[in-house]
Formats: C-alpha cells, sequence, structure tokens
C-alpha cells in the first residue's frame, strides 16, 4: 500500500468513528500525530496501526473511543493475562520468576476477561508461562469477544498450523514470536534453552501461513545491544523474516538479577530507540512499534495501574506486567475492587515507574517476589512518580 493510500485509509477508518471529533480538537491532533508516525496495514481487513492498539476498524477501536476518549472511563484500557505458568524456556529476565501459587482455571481465566472488559479493557494480551500449553486457549481467546482485541505473546514452542488456525477463528487479531537475537547462540543463552532459536523461526513460519493473521516478533532488548548500536542489525534480521511488526522492549528490572544501573537504560537511550523506531517506519518495511515510544513522555507515558493491568497466572493482580507487586487475587476479590485500590497509589506519569523505582524492590523483596499486598503499599509510598504527559493532562484536566 503506498503513503497515500495508507493515509487514505487511515482517515477513511477514522471518519467511520465521527464521534472522535467530540474529544475536541487538541485530542485529535495529539491522536493524528502520532499514528502517522506508523502505517496503516490492512490484514485480513483489519486496518492495524501496530498490535499495541485495536485495528483503527475495529468494534474494539469504537470502544477505545466512546469509553476512554469520551466517556472518560478511569479504568483501564490494556490488560494483560496469564494463562498458564507452565514454560519451556527460561529466561533471565523473565517477569515471572517466583510467582508461585494455584494456578487459574479456564472458568476463572473468562470470568476475569468479563470483568476486565466490564472495567474498559479493549485490548488484552494473552501471556504465560507459555500460553500455547493451554489447552483452552481457543475458549478463552473467543471469550474475549469481537469488541476486544486479542494479543498473544508467545516463544512459538509447539505451534502447529490447526492450532494456529484455531486461534484465528476463536477471534485472535495479532501474535508475537519471542526472538531476542538474530545470533542463534545468544538467543538461546538468554534463554537458558537450546532449540529456542530455531522453534521461534519454525512458528514464525506457521504463523504467516496463517491467512489473515497479524504476524510480528517480540524482542526483549539488552542494554548491552543498545549500547553498541546492534537494534539496526536485529531489524534487518527480522525484516527478512516477512513478519508484520518488531515489537520492541528493553529488559526490565523485574527481578534480582536485573538491579543494577548497568542493566538499566537511561533517557538518553531510549530516546535512541525512539529515533530507530520513527527512521525505520518512515524508510517503509516492517513496522517498528517500540513500548518506550507508546509509553515515552512525548505520547502516553507510563501506564502502569492506571489504564495497564497484570493478572498473572495464579490470579494475583499487579498494575503492570513488568511489576512484581501484587495488591489482591481474583480468588478472593473482584477485579475491579483491587483495581480501584491500585488506582489509589498511581498517578498518571510521563516515565516508566520500574524503570525509575527498581531499587526500592531489592529493599522491600526480603527475597520475596512478587511483594504481597502490605509491601506494595509500603513500597508505592515511597516510590518516585513522574508527572503526568501532556495527552492525559488534556483527557482529564488535570
Amino acid at each position: 500500500m503506498s503513503p497515500f493510500r495508507e493515509r487514505l485509509a487511515l482517515w477513511g477508518a477514522l471518519s467511520r468513528n465521527p464521534r472522535i471529533l467530540k474529544a475536541g480538537p487538541g485530542i485529535n491532533r495529539f491522536l493524528l500525530q502520532y499514528l502517522r508516525k506508523f502505517r496503516v496495514r490492512d490484514v485480513g481487513g483489519n486496518l492495524i496501526v501496530h498490535s499495541h492498539l485495536p485495528p483503527v476498524n475495529s468494534r474494539a477501536y469504537r470502544r477505545f473511543i466512546d469509553e476512554h476518549l469520551l466517556g472518560k472511563t478511569e479504568g483501564p484500557s490494556h490488560a494483560q493475562i496469564g494463562v498458564t505458568s507452565a514454560c519451556p524456556q527460561r529466561c533471565s529476565y523473565c517477569y515471572n520468576k517466583g510467582r508461585s501459587g494455584r494456578v487459574m482455571d479456564t472458568e476463572t481465566i473468562k470470568r476475569v476477561v468479563k470483568e476486565l472488559k466490564g472495567m474498559g479493557v479493549f485490548w488484552l494480551g494473552l501471556t504465560g508461562g507459555e500460553p500455547l500449553l493451554n489447552r483452552d486457549l481457543p475458549d478463552i481467546i473467543e471469550g474475549a469477544g469481537p469488541d476486544c482485541s486479542v494479543k498473544l505473546f508467545t516463544t512459538g514452542w509447539g505451534v502447529t498450523p490447526s492450532l494456529a488456525a484455531d486461534l484465528k477463528r476463536a477471534g485472535l487479531f495479532s501474535v508475537s514470536v519471542s526472538l531476542d537475537d538474530w545470533r542463534e547462540d545468544r538467543h538461546d543463552r538468554g534463554r537458558n534453552t537450546p532449540g529456542a532459536f530455531r522453534e521461534a523461526l519454525r512458528a514464525i513460519e506457521v504463523f504467516r501461513k496463517t491467512e489473515g493473521l497479524d504476524v510480528g516478533v517480540s524482542a526483549v532488548l539488552s542494554k548491552e545491544m543498545i549500547v553498541r548500536d546492534e537494534v539496526e542489525e536485529l531489524l534487518s534480521f527480522i525484516g527478512g523474516l516477512g513478519v508484520h511488526e518488531a515489537w520492541l522492549s528493553e529488559a526490565k528490572p523485574s527481578v534480582a538479577g536485573f538491579w543494577k544501573s548497568e542493566f538499566v537504560i537511561t533517557e538518553a537511550e531510549r530516546k535512541k530507540l525512539v529515533a530507530v523506531q520513527d527512521r525505520w517506519n518512515r524508510n517503509g518495511g516492517i513496522t517498528v512499534n517500540y513500548l518506550g515510544h507508546f509509553e515515552g513522555r512525548e505520547h502516553f507515558g507510563c501506564n502502569a495501574g492506571r489504564k495497564m493491568l497484570y493478572v498473572d497466572a495464579f490470579g494475583e493482580v499487579s498494575p503492570c506486567v513488568f511489576l512484581p507487586l501484587s495488591f489482591g487475587n481474583v480468588a478472593e476479590r473482584p477485579v475491579r475492587e483491587i483495581f480501584a485500590e491500585i488506582r489509589s497509589h498511581f498517578p498518571f506519569a510521563e516515565a516508566c515507574f520500574i524503570n525509575r523505582n527498581y531499587p526500592l524492590l531489592e529493599k522491600h523483596a526480603a527475597g520475596r517476589i512478587p511483594l504481597g499486598k502490605a509491601e506494595s503499599e509500603e513500597l508505592v509510598a515511597e516510590a518516585r512518580f513522574a508527572p503526568a504527559t501532556k495527552f492525559f493532562k488534556m483527557l482529564y484536566r488535570i
């Protein structure tokens, strides 16, 4: 699709939702400036800016407009759920290290999905462990319904063409296969799993052959890779795989092994990645979607505990998938009630909470991750929060 046709498609999709004009000129100008940094892809009839947003011609996107831009709901827009704790890989940076308990059954997961949607969630990420190991995954996806876009984060381990087709039929709109390096030995070493690289490449081929499915690679970047300017080499490799998107995030200081400043990126390094993303998107090819761009101070900021929520495989509710803090369990209290408590502690902020406050984890964890409710509240009371972004200041007039 040519740049002109892409822009025409974007305007056409947005014009189907004329109610967005009621959000006001400031909000509309901000959103258009953001959306224009990406190319619109037509994947099976879905007009996709990037996989962290619903297709702009979807019912889920209409909910974003009606419930969040116009209704100004205080509920979350995005959520992730761990649908299993089982995983064949042992990644050094895994944000689920140390989590334990009784794994949620399928009916509990479906109930949580329904509750989250009722609170405003229109984008749902399914993670794990390895979510493909949950045999009820198609049923869970179908339970989200057509008005909530579902994305799958996976190592690709064990996927078959029939399973991929089942996931697409159930309503899956996007999948990201984990691939952290273009060098097989480094990828396998970072995940402590021989064969992880080749399995990821096999899975990418399986998903690519699934008609109408948005397919991407999710890469967790080490600080070393960023400092050495190796990210563009990784992007060149990913672009050769024939996928639609490269979803990038730096390794977060969520676990003890990363609670050191030499592993945490600086603001200058974040801006370097933002520049890489914008340059690649201007030049065409795959879409580059860096989490620190979406959640940067220039755009929507850190949404932990405000517009983002994470429910791990054991039902523990955290403000963000990268924050090993628990404020309650879905087996004991409704998600809405737990979220209301979290929201009272977390303001809108322009900078990543965990990147700013990871030293407090070491202080309060006492060897236990995730922190329990009391310890989580103590940590947040000491935390440093950045100011709110321009977008949320405009939206909520704060």
